[in-house]
């Protein structure tokens, strides 16, 4: 329903021949699908433009026009509101007067905002209207663009710092060590090394970034700097060559590794306190032909999504596997290639089935987040604790669910095969294109089939592709060659395909987040007959779909009918589905 105020806009847009009846019913149907501001929609839409826009809501609401890149914010306004609250909502404090704060914003007509911004603050908001473009550029030049922020700390090293930086040891940065030190902040300090400084902001943009990974990559003439974010690798301002060594080291300090070794690979962590959430990070150093390439992983306690719901699984899938991984005995196994968000999913199952009344062991390599109430092994194979000596050393200790990291060798998956036929609950992972491949894996492994067939209760194939951002969603008609190539179900008229347009939200890329897509196989008396006649994997594959399973590329064609990802994601993230289910 809209509001008296939006209602009010629409008569002044009409009565000042900025557009007509015909273009105002159209914005306001596409509104109702996208959920954005009529505002944001018809800006979008090209029926007005920012400059008409605000003329009218200034005529309106008599509220002023500021712009914003003539204006200068005192840094203690720009603490008023937390900067995740600012880049969310896109607006900018600009003024603040005992109880009173103005805040600039492009659409003053949204009140539960202007409401929620005074429960916040407890002040009296004002509001003033700028472009949305001037808001984003003054976000960027406040608070900070990922480039723009890495780009001035590197402006602060000089050359003779950088030679004195390394004495600085962890200096700004407080971690907790491997013996259980005191947490600290991750911020720039004015009075930290400025190779500290450089580290320090590299790190702290790319969790603001949401990455989940930092690559620093030497090559003859550059060091690359790029970010993960939603699972794909972007490119930021690199570092100068000159600084390449300073910048490893300082990375090898905080990792408590050796910065003398050069020649062999090393691997470590930190764990570091950032606004007031404690985020640990992997380190993987790997020498290459230029220098040494270091790879961090970002675990983030507070990103960790336990609730299935939430994953990606459709209603009846999430049923299914529920149901599976609540049985007394068996195996479930989650396959899928590396980054593909399987620890996610064992976690979320785990924390599902949680109960003080069972006794639950897992063994990782390495423990990525800790679960309260589960007993979390990390293996070291290098002293002797691979996954098969954690299995049995669990099987000794009275456990009802088990988890094991991955089954990659025999040893481990007869021993979790034996658990499992022997009254456990064995949850893992595997690696295979597919959920009917696992068995074929199994059995080339060297798993008796027989044995297979009796533990087995479930396989789920997994792979994450990128979410469409809710801030830039729009509809779009697809081409009937992607259509055809996606083998997308669609009906034109009734069915709807959207793709982000690029905002600030989601830095221009169209996506925010991402989305799991499961092929769910349950093992059904045919297929468990098919497994111990050794069929060939396409014969598994067909009895699997005539038994319901759907693939990959089915999940995703659903989460882009129901305007969750884009057509292009699901052919960079699945395969063509070539077997038709056999008639039963």
């Amino acid at each position: 329903m809209a509001t008296a105020m939006e209602r009010k806009l629409w008569e002044l847009l009409i009565e000042d021949q900025i557009i007509s009846q015909q273009e105002l019913d159209s914005a306001i149907e596409r509104q109702k699908k996208t959920g954005e501001s009529l505002v944001r929609t018809l800006i979008e839409m090209g029926m007005v433009t920012e400059w008409e826009m605000a003329a009218t809501l200034g005529k309106q609401l008599n509220v002023p026009f500021i712009t914003l890149a003539h204006y200068e914010i005192d840094p203690q306004i720009l603490r008023t509101i937390p900067e995740n609250i600012v880049r969310k909502y896109r607006i900018v404090p600009v003024d603040k007067t005992d109880d009173v704060l103005t805040i600039a914003l492009a659409d003053p007509t949204n009140i539960y905002l202007l409401d929620e911004l005074r429960l916040l603050t407890k002040s009296q908001i004002v509001p003033v209207i700028s472009f949305e473009s001037d808001i984003n550029g003054a976000i960027d030049r406040y608070y900070g663009g990922g480039k723009a922020k890495i780009e001035e700390a590197i402006k602060e090293v000089s050359d003779e710092e950088v030679k004195t930086s390394l004495a600085g040891g962890a200096a700004g940065l407080t971690m907790e060590g491997r013996d259980g030190a005191e947490d600290q902040e991750l911020t720039v300090q004015a009075d930290d090394a400025p190779v500290i400084q450089l580290v320090n902001q590299v790190i702290s943009e790319a969790i603001k970034l949401r990455a989940s990974d930092i690559h620093v990559e030497p090559y003859e003439r550059m060091v690359r700097l790029r970010y993960r974010i939603d699972g794909v690798l972007h490119e930021m301002t690199p570092p100068p060559k000159k600084f390449q060594n300073a910048i490893i080291s300082r990375i090898k300090i905080m990792s408590e590794l050796d910065i003398a070794e050069k020649r062999l690979p090393q691997d470590g962590r930190f764990r570091v306190r950032f606004q007031d959430k404690l985020i640990d990070f992997r380190v993987s150093v790997c020498p290459i032909q230029h220098g040494e390439k270091i790879v961090i992983r970002l675990l983030d306690q507070s990103n960790l999504m336990l609730n299935l719901t939430d994953l990606g699984f459709e209603p009846a899938e999430l049923k299914n596997f529920e149901a599976n991984i609540r049985k007394p005995w068996g195996m479930v196994l989650i396959t899928g290639p590396t980054g593909s968000g399987k620890s996610t999913t064992l976690y979320s199952a785990l924390s599902t089935i949680n109960d003080p009344g069972k006794n639950i062991s897992t063994i990782e390599d390495p423990v990525e987040y800790q679960l309260h109430g589960i007993n979390q092994v990390a293996a070291r194979p290098e002293i002797g604790l691979t996954f098969a000596e954690g299995l049995r050393s669990f099987l000794r200790q009275d456990p009802d669910i088990i988890m094991v990291g991955e089954i990659r060798d025999l040893e481990t998956a007869e021993i979790a095969v034996k658990a499992a036929l022997t009254g456990h609950l064995v949850l893992s992972t595997i690696h295979t294109n597919d959920a009917p491949g696992t068995i074929n894996r199994l059995t080339n492994m060297g798993v008796e089939p027989f044995l297979v067939s009796a533990s087995l209760n479930m396989v789920v194939a997994q792979r994450l592709v990128r979410r469409i951002c809710k801030d830039c969603k729009e509809p779009l008609v697809p081409s009937a060659e992607l259509i055809d190539q996606a083998q997308l179900p669609y009906r034109p008229g009734e069915d709807e395909v959207f793709v982000g347009s690029g905002c600030g939200s989601c830095n221009g890329t169209g996506y925010r987040g991402r989305v799991a897509l499961y092929e769910i196989m349950g093992m059904s008396d045919r297929l468990r007959d098919a497994t111990v006649a050794n069929l060939p994997a396409n014969e598994f594959k067909r009895l699997a779909l005539a038994d319901g399973m759907k693939t990959l590329r089915m999940a995703g064609c659903t989460k882009v009918l129901e305007g969750r990802t884009t057509l292009e994601e699901i052919l960079a993230n699945t395969m063509a589905d070539e077997i038709e289910a056999k008639k039963a």
